[in-house]
């Protein structure tokens, strides 16, 4: 596990990272939505849409905003000892490629996500590997978390080790959700 660390090396350029950084911000300008903002950084960190999970913080609790199939599945008390939970209440990113030995709440692996069609396969796999960033505003303010994962049977069929880089991008996009009206509490998810 790794709190926040300086420089790894990304799969990408930072160029192209800090480029992806600005049409992430472009975006969400025209038309915000957690839905939007996900898509984006699932292509910018290369990992699935059911991967990206945005959480905004209500009442002391953390709600999902994205993905859309666990809206309904419940609440995580910031108190509670959940990674999202720790993330937003001590305001500290965390990096772990181990995640699956890590001992945490598995109840939202088990929602299916993206499965449209009953005849697809409906397993979902475990997380693997994680990358859990606080979204706050400029005076430290936290309104949620963003959470990537890579997921897989095991650690290395989840794909590549989450970097230094990738976790500093994640936490750029973060600062761009902070702005968008879908994290402030009480406004309509849409």
């Amino acid at each position: 596990m790794t709190m926040h660390g300086n420089q790894g090396t990304g799969a990408k350029p930072a160029r192209d990272q800090s480029v992806a950084i600005k049409e992430l911000e472009k975006m969400l300008a025209e038309a915000p939505s957690p839905e939007r903002a996900s898509v984006k950084i699932a292509q910018m960190i290369k990992v699935a849409r059911n991967e990206v999970a945005v959480l905004r913080l209500e009442k002391g609790s953390l709600r999902f905003v994205y993905p859309p199939e666990l809206r309904a599945a419940g609440v995580i008390p910031v108190s509670s000892s959940a990674v999202a939970a720790r993330t937003a209440s001590t305001g500290t990113s965390l990096l772990s490629n181990s995640f699956a030995r890590m001992k945490h709440a598995s109840l939202f692996e088990s929602v299916r996500l993206g499965v449209k069609d009953e005849n697809q396969a409906s397993e979902q796999m475990p997380i693997q590997k994680i990358m859990s960033v606080p979204v706050s505003q400029v005076g430290g303010k936290v309104l949620g978390v963003i959470q990537v994962s890579r997921k897989g049977l095991d650690s290395s069929l989840a794909g590549v080790d989450f970097t230094t880089d990738d976790l500093k991008h994640l936490e750029q996009a973060a600062t761009i959700l902070a702005r968008m009206p879908f994290m402030e509490e009480g406004t309509p998810i849409a």
